[in-house]
């Protein structure tokens, strides 16, 4: 039931822009996360400190397992 017919058709409009989107970053996030913690760690133990690359990894390993699951494509059940 649409209770407002002229934002149902702005919300469709939006759709494909928004599935275009949601794909470049479904598939932008493994690979973003793949080069970047295997860089930004051996830098950071370098340049700074080893425990300052042990928190990096930990945050961003953290940080990349979060967007991995939130930007996961799940079957639909039904």
């Amino acid at each position: 039931m649409v209770l407002n017919p002229t934002m149902a058709a702005a919300t469709s409009e939006l759709q494909p822009q928004a599935n275009a989107a949601m794909k470049t970053v479904v598939a932008v996030t493994p690979l973003l996360g793949s080069l970047l913690v295997p860089l930004a760690v051996p830098l950071l133990m370098v340049r700074v400190s080893v425990g300052a690359g042990v928190l990096a990894a930990v945050l961003l390993s953290c940080l990349w397992f979060a967007a991995m699951l939130r930007t996961s494509e799940l079957p639909s059940h039904g």
